[in-house]
C-alpha cells in the first residue's frame, strides 16, 4: 500500500509513519515543522519526506497514485487557538478541505481524519457517544468538528471514502512538551524531570480518558482497513483519571503541585464510549494507564 501521511513528523503522526513502514508500505509523509509546542520532529528516512503546508495546492502532485491518506496534520492546542482563531480555522478547516480536494482529484481509495474528544465539550454527559450533539468551546473543537463534516460531505458529494477517529487525550514517547499548553502528560514529566512543581489547572477534579499512542496508531491501521466502516469512532480507553490522580502517580505521594487559574473552554472531564469502535473496526484499547506509566517516562526519554 502508498500512504500519505499529513503531520507526519509530528507526535502522532510520525508514529503512524513508522508503523506503516515496518509493515511494508510506501510512505510520503508531510510536515510544515510549525507546531511550536513540539520538541522535535520525527522524520523517518525510509519515507519520501516533504516540508509543506497542507494548504498548498503545489502539493496535489504527491497524491498521485497514494491508496490511503492519514490526515494528522492541524493546529492541535486548545488554549493557543482561543488566542489565534484565524489560524487554527485556516489550517484545520481549509486545510482539511485541500487534502480532501487532492485525495479526490488523485482518486485516492480511503481518507482517515484525525477529530478530537473536545466535541464533546461540557454539553454532553459522559461516557461520550458519537450520536450526541456537538459541545464545541474553543476554535479548536470547532474546526475539528468542521473537518468531520468536511469529510462528510466529500463522502456523501464525491464518494471519497472517509473515517473519522476522535482521539481522547493521547499520551506517549514524542509527545509534545514545551510552553504552559502542552498536554498534560508531556507537561507534568517535563515539570518533574527539571524539578518544577506541577501546575494544575483549576481544582484538579478534572477527569480524563487517556489513550495511550500505540493504540492510536493501531485505530488509524484498523480504520484504512475497514473500508466499510464510514463516519465517528471514538478512540478512548472507557476509564478516566483525575487530573490530581494523575500528579500522584507520576510524582508520588509526596507530589509538587501549583494550582493555577482555569482556562476558557476546559472541558470537565472526557470518557469514551469506544462500543462502536470494538464492534465495527475491531479496535481495543491494549494499554492501560496505570500499566505503562513508569516504564513510559524512561521510553519518552529515549525516544526525544
Amino acid at each position: 500500500m502508498k500512504a500519505l501521511v499529513t503531520g507526519g513528523a509530528g507526535f502522532i503522526g510520525s508514529h503512524v509513519t513508522d508503523a506503516l513502514i515496518d509493515r511494508g508500505d510506501e510512505v510520503i509523509c508531510v510536515d510544515d515543522c510549525s507546531a511550536p509546542q513540539n520538541h522535535g520532529f520525527f522524520w523517518n528516512d525510509r519515507a519520501v519526506n516533504v516540508r509543506a503546508d497542507i494548504r498548498d495546492t503545489g502539493l496535489r502532485d504527491q497524491y498521485e497514485g497514494v491508496d490511503v491518506v492519514f490526515h494528522l496534520a492541524a493546529r492541535s492546542r486548545i488554549q493557543p487557538t482561543v488566542g489565534n482563531p484565524s489560524e487554527c480555522f485556516s489550517v484545520n478547516v481549509m486545510g482539511t478541505q485541500e487534502v480532501l480536494e487532492a485525495s479526490r482529484l488523485a482518486g485516492v481509495t480511503r481518507v482517515v481524519y484525525s477529530s478530537s474528544s473536545s466535541y464533546y465539550g461540557n454539553r454532553n454527559t459522559p461516557p461520550f457517544r458519537e450520536d450526541m450533539p456537538p459541545g464545541c468551546a474553543t476554535p479548536y473543537s470547532l474546526s475539528k468538528w468542521q473537518g468531520e463534516q468536511i469529510c462528510d460531505l466529500y463522502t456523501r458529494l464525491y464518494e471519497l471514502s472517509t473515517v473519522s477517529l476522535r482521539y481522547f487525550n493521547v499520551y506517549g514517547p514524542r509527545e509534545p512538551l514545551h510552553g504552559g499548553y502542552a498536554p498534560v502528560m508531556g507537561l507534568f514529566r517535563r515539570q518533574v524531570n527539571e524539578g518544577e512543581p506541577m501546575t494544575v489547572v483549576g481544582s484538579g477534579e478534572q477527569r480524563r480518558d487517556f489513550t495511550y499512542i500505540s493504540d492510536v496508531v493501531r485505530a488509524n491501521l484498523l480504520a484504512a482497513q475497514r473500508t466499510e466502516a464510514t463516519g465517528i469512532f471514538n478512540i478512548g480507553t472507557g476509564t478516566n483519571y483525575s487530573i490530581l490522580e494523575l500528579t500522584g502517580l507520576i510524582g508520588g505521594p509526596n507530589a509538587i503541585v501549583e494550582h493555577i487559574d482555569e482556562r476558557v473552554g476546559e472541558t470537565r472531564e472526557t470518557l469514551a464510549d469506544n462500543t462502536r469502535a470494538r464492534t465495527e473496526l475491531g479496535w481495543t484499547h491494549e494499554v492501560p494507564l496505570l500499566d505503562v506509566i513508569n516504564s513510559y517516562w524512561q521510553a519518552s526519554v529515549d525516544a526525544g
